[in-house]
């Protein structure tokens, strides 16, 4: 005995005595259906038991379920935003298909045109840094959701980490240690990121009434070797230093380990605070670091839901920036005392 022939919506149609067309617009709920026909459509269906496959509620809807991710660069930031925003798809049933544009707009261009032939519902861009990146919304008739980075178009709808804000949790649990004498060392001048920590970093500073130590921010590259030279400089000309918070986990590393070579006690003499949550750095030094985690995961998994409702046409545009968490760990530990 061969197997059970599924029902399609020919059977349906036949069944209900209307056409293909009429009858797909009634199982998708189109207008342009009398209330009489739908009605007896969805009956004929029901008693069918017609389930229409993926393709076939595609076609039924104007919709593929799938969505587009493209990228700037795959490194340890976009990575983790890719990872929750793939999660949400998921449980949203949706297939993702993943470009990588590395940072050429040509390339670029060739992903966009490849997803808009396959025909995605909707699409995330995620930025290689925070800065803000050129707009593709207007050139797209598909919603576009920006992670990570913002767009340069106030009016696009971008998730972002609030790095204002997760400066203002590091430096505020190093006043409640007691730390009064806090430096700042970071990353270029030329990256948003180092700004927007800067900016956190003094807005709590300036609250409690303290002056930044070392009189200004040290800008420098993302690296061990800057966190080196940065710390050899503070603590030479800023002997009283008690605290530093630092914009990147290998900025800390380096920190940490010129105090050491300088014969400060991390934390007894001095606690050092990094950023990224990044294990390799922030497990690995010794001791463990203290350090903020931008939750890319789950600012990843916000885009992803945002463009849901996007796709469904109701999402607004503006710039949500996510909140961070403080990661506590040895290189703050309260001092010990004698």
């Amino acid at each position: 005995m061969g197997r059970k022939r599924s029902v399609t919506i020919s059977d349906v149609a036949a069944g209900a005595g209307v056409s293909i067309a009429t009858a797909s617009k009634a199982l998708n709920g189109r207008e342009q259906v009398r209330a009489e026909t739908r009605a007896r459509v969805l009956q004929v269906a029901e008693e069918l038991g017609f389930q229409p496959n993926a393709l076939a509620r595609g076609l039924l809807s104007g919709r593929t379920q799938t969505a587009g991710l493209l990228t700037d660069g795959v490194d340890r930031f976009s990575l983790p935003v890719l990872l929750g925003a793939e999660d949400a798809f998921g449980a949203g049933k949706m297939s993702v298909l993943l470009c990588d544009g590395r940072g050429d707009s040509i390339r670029e261009q060739h992903y966009i045109r490849t997803l808009l032939a396959r025909r995605v519902d909707g699409l995330i861009v995620v930025a290689e840094s925070t800065d803000p990146r050129p707009s593709i919304t207007d050139d797209l008739p598909i919603p576009v959701v920006y992670a990570y980075g913002p767009s340069t178009d106030p009016a696009d709808v971008s998730f972002v980490p609030d790095d204002v804000g997760g400066a203002g949790l590091a430096v505020n649990h190093l006043l409640t240690l007691g730390r009064r004498r806090i430096a700042h060392v970071t990353g270029p001048v030329d990256y948003l990121a180092a700004r927007d920590r800067a900016v956190g970093m003094r807005a709590v500073l300036d609250e409690a009434g303290l002056p930044l130590a070392g009189g200004e921010v040290l800008h420098g590259a993302w690296s061990q070797r800057w966190g080196r030279q940065a710390a050899e400089l503070l603590l030479t000309t800023a002997p009283e230093l008690d605290a530093v918070f630092c914009g990147s986990d290998q900025i800390a590393y380096g920190v940490a380990e010129a105090a050491h070579e300088l014969g400060r006690r991390v934390p007894d003499d001095l606690a050092i605070v990094g950023y990224d949550n990044w294990d390799v750095f922030a497990t690995e030094a010794r001791p463990p670091l203290t350090t903020v985690d931008m939750n890319l995961e789950r600012l990843g998994r916000a885009a992803a839901q945002h463009l849901f409702t996007a796709i469904d046409g109701g999402a607004g545009g503006g710039v949500h920036r996510m909140p961070c968490r403080l990661v506590v760990r040895d290189s703050t530990a309260p001092r010990r005392s004698g």
